[in-house]
């Protein structure tokens, strides 16, 4: 008779880092992308707010106030760099630092510094990368705010 062996449940993690490190509005219109990115960013403490597409983005942005913002270029309804565009333009928004997660061509990156963008992570991503970057962003907010800055005038 041959052995067999029984597994455990297997592990889940949920909010594994008791100390929050920020909050993340993650956009990306793909379900699988957007939750690789969440749990990424949850497993190092942050929090995480995600949005389908631009248009929820900005629905969503004065009510969760996150620390950073990741965008998706290719989304339905209104673009990476529309939203990012449009936050810029907003005195309320135009502080926040915003990461582009996509393929990262010339192209998509030369639309994105024009559109305002911090900083690009290309697909696929390394885990430690996004945090990273991720990480360094909520940093220069918070010094940025530690200065006095109101909010509005300029990404410091």
């Amino acid at each position: 008779m041959a052995k067999t062996r029984t597994r455990g449940p297997p592990r889940t993690y949920s909010r594994v880092v008791p100390g929050v490190s920020g909050r993340v509005l993650v956009v990306d219109d793909n379900k699988v992308i957007r939750q690789l990115i969440k749990v990424n960013l949850e497993l190092e403490g942050f929090e995480v707010v995600t949005a389908n597409d631009g248009v929820e983005c900005l629905d969503m942005v004065h009510r969760v106030c996150p620390d950073v913002i990741t965008l998706d270029v290719v989304m339905p309804r209104l673009d990476g760099f529309g939203a990012a565009a449009r936050l810029r333009a907003d005195p309320r928004t135009r502080h926040l630092p915003l990461a582009i997660v996509s393929a990262c061509t010339q192209n998509e990156v030369e639309a994105g510094i024009a559109a305002g963008v911090d900083a690009f992570i290309a697909k696929p991503f390394e885990p430690a990368e996004l945090v990273r970057v991720v990480r360094r962003l909520v940093e220069r907010k918070d010094r940025w705010e530690r200065k006095g800055a109101p909010a509005g005038r300029g990404r410091g």
